[in-house]
């Protein structure tokens, strides 16, 4: 991301298997007021016990390994968990310096909404077409939950009321010096109230009663265009936050977690960087299967235009949900990429020197590109016989909701290995590795594994 407002920016203080099975969540229902307390305290599961300490830190880079490793997290330490590998907590703090900071990001982001809500009045209301009646109940419902939300703050203690408004004060300051672009935003807006009631309707979180929390996400992702003018909103962003909502469960966390996942992937909504990273794919394709990267380029297919969606949502609509959740954290873990793999060597050395990666190995192909390779290569035969981009798209479209997520990170690793081995091992040995004291590259290679 080029730019974005201070106001907007969180302040600073075995091969894979599924994870046991758990509640998944229900139709809980993130109304406006609702800025759920986060789970503070050291993680009890069994399964993070070594990666939060009796003070509630976390260790950052075992954490991502026990996501990639594990496959996901469990249901029920999803929502701390996120907090964290999205960025709305730093690791190294403390269960009571989240509380206080919980507390700050609540104040400022319900000051960063008004702000909004005041300079440009006519997106306060969504605008509804009239036919969706679910729809128009749930703006009702939505509408009294928040004069519900403003009835308990007025009921706070003095001592409480104080506290926040210490808390207005200074948020206040820092929101006042930026200057929105009321035009821009107005043309967000309306793109956003026909992304919204589109956004996972079949979902038991928009469902029914829980439709109300759909305009809980059309304030989250107004918020997020106002403070962020260089991305402002692109259609698919409702369906990335709308992740972050269900999961959270918290209008709040959601703004947060999602702000800072967008900082790290805002390029790929923007023409230049999702044109780069097919490109990468492309590339990566040639490698791994010259003769399949071959035959789509004689069909005019070799653009790979079909995979558009998949890398720009994360494989979002291609999984089974619980499965494209756990996909989620997995490739949000950024556990298994070649830049990592080269700082552990790194590290193994001691930190002394430089360990670059050798100009034949390209540190651009991410884990996610691994899986896009492995997805194509799954369905080889049908590739190679599709005559046309049409027959083609309509292919992948009938994927969505059938791959075998287990068996497709599985591929992708493979898919990893064999590139290193190929394009890594040997460059590592003779350049990076004169004593012959240390140990090969193969064995940090394996550790991401094991």
């Amino acid at each position: 991301m080029e730019r974005q407002s201070d106001a907007a920016a969180v302040p600073q203080r075995k091969a894979m298997g599924s994870p046991q099975n758990g509640d998944e969540g229900s139709n809980r229902g993130a109304v406006p007021g609702n800025l759920c307390q986060p789970l503070l305290s050291p993680c009890s599961s069994s399964g993070l016990q070594g990666v939060v300490d009796s003070e509630g830190r976390v260790d950052e880079s075992r954490l991502r390994a026990y996501i990639f490793k594990q496959g996901g997290v469990l249901p029920g330490d999803r929502r701390l968990v996120w907090g964290f590998l999205f960025g709305m907590y730093p690791c190294s703090s403390t269960a009571l310096e989240r509380a206080a900071l919980s507390e700050e990001l609540g104040v400022r982001y319900q000051t960063m909404k008004r702000k909004w809500q005041r300079e440009l009045p006519g997106a306060v209301r969504m605008r509804l077409n009239g036919t969706d009646e679910e729809l128009i109940a749930a703006v009702k419902r939505f509408e009294r939950s928040r004069l519900e939300a403003e009835e308990s703050e007025a009921e706070e203690s003095e001592e409480a009321r104080e506290k926040k408004a210490f808390l207005k004060l200074q948020a206040q300051v820092l929101i006042d010096r930026v200057q929105l672009d009321i035009e821009e935003l107005q043309e967000a807006v309306r793109i956003i109230d026909k992304d919204v009631p589109r956004t996972e309707r079949d979902l038991d979180y928009f469902l029914g009663e829980g439709s109300a929390n759909l305009l809980v996400l059309r304030e989250v992702l107004i918020t997020f265009a106002a403070f962020h003018p260089d991305v402002s909103y692109t259609q698919g962003m409702n369906e990335l936050c709308s992740r972050f909502l269900e999961v959270l469960d918290s209008e709040r966390d959601s703004y947060w977690c999602f702000s800072s996942y967008m900082e790290k992937i805002a390029d790929d909504f923007k023409a230049d960087g999702l044109r780069r990273k097919i490109e990468l794919e492309v590339k990566l394709l040639q490698e791994l299967d010259p003769e399949l990267h071959a035959h789509l380029g004689r069909e005019d297919l070799g653009s790979l235009t079909f995979c558009h969606r998949w890398l720009l949502l994360g494989f979002q609509r291609e999984f089974e949900h619980s499965d494209a959740l756990r996909l989620f954290e997995i490739l949000s873990s950024n556990h298994l990429e070649l830049n990592e793999i080269r700082d552990q060597e790194r590290l193994r050395g001691g930190g002394e020197g430089r360990t670059e990666l050798p100009p034949s190995v390209n540190p651009d192909f991410t884990f996610e590109l691994f899986l896009c390779t492995a997805i194509l290569l799954e369905h080889r035969a049908t590739l190679l016989s599709c005559p046309s981009e049409v027959q083609l798209i309509q292919f992948t479209n009938s994927l969505q909701g059938k791959l075998d997520l287990n068996a497709t990170l599985q591929k992708a690793e493979e898919l990893f290995i064999k590139y290193c081995k190929k394009s890594v091992l040997d460059c590592f040995k003779n350049h990076c590795l004169p004593s012959k004291d240390r140990e090969p590259f193969s064995f940090p290679l394996r550790s991401f594994f094991s």
